[in-house]
């Protein structure tokens, strides 16, 4: 590699709005995110799939094959 033009990669902390910190290495300064693995509905269980109208089942319906 040539030298000197190359960004300095150090350690950093990604830093959540819920408080979750995680340790990685970059070359930005301070990172911040609106989610993570401890906030997101997926990783935490609370996501909800709503299906009200039963747009699958209709979907299948009309596309299937015949």
């Amino acid at each position: 590699m040539k030298k000197d033009i190359h960004p300095e990669y150090k350690k950093v902390k990604i830093k959540c709005v819920c408080g979750n910190e995680i340790e990685t290495g970059s070359i930005e300064e301070n990172i911040t995110v609106e989610i993570c693995n401890k906030c997101h509905p997926f990783y935490t269980g609370n996501q909800k799939i709503m299906d009200t109208e039963g747009r699958v089942e209709r979907f299948k319906k009309r596309y299937e094959q015949k």
